[in-house]
């Protein structure tokens, strides 16, 4: 990360570009919101949720300039256990098994403050993202008409007439 990207919340709000990092933190909240990321339920007797954290970070053009700050939310996955954070389960895919989420910094509504997020949708940060997005990819593409080879399964293959389509 660049030093002068702020590395928590905190420090994002004592940064030079506080509004400039609010703007696209709301502009992350507003998409997770739409997208029915999580919902807000009370804490489950035995279910520890896992952190969460915001990460930013500056793009820079190739003369140093900064073109636009960039707020990613993410899940602290890498505080996961299985059978304790996970009781029943890249991108957007409903988990397999439900994960509990502390509540984004920040966007804590006071009347909502002692409950915590059950994530609808695989996020950044977990353990299980990757997969759910290359799940997610499988089943778009295949309503593409495509099917997925089997000796390579990274391959898909399309046939319309005389015309072999070969995705990669």
């Amino acid at each position: 990360m660049d030093q002068d990207d702020p590395r928590t919340y905190q420090k994002m709000i004592t940064s030079p570009d506080p509004e400039k990092w609010f703007e696209s933190i709301r502009f992350e909240m507003d998409s997770m919101s739409e997208n029915q990321e999580w919902i807000l339920v009370d804490p489950l007797r035995g279910v520890k949720p896992i952190g969460c954290k915001w990460v930013f970070k500056k793009k820079i053009d190739m003369d140093g300039n900064i073109q636009t700050y960039k707020g990613r939310f993410v899940a602290k996955g890498f505080r996961q256990v299985h059978g304790i954070d996970i009781k029943t389960t890249f991108l957007n895919k409903k988990p397999e098994e439900y994960v509990y989420m502390t509540q984004p910094e920040g966007f804590i509504d006071s009347k909502d403050a002692g409950k915590i997020c059950k994530l609808q949708r695989s996020i950044y940060g977990l353990k299980q993202a990757s997969q759910s997005w290359k799940l997610r990819f499988n089943d778009a593409i295949k309503e593409f008409g495509f099917i997925k080879n089997e000796d390579k399964p990274y391959v898909y293959k399309k046939i319309r007439g005389s015309t072999i389509i070969l995705f990669v």
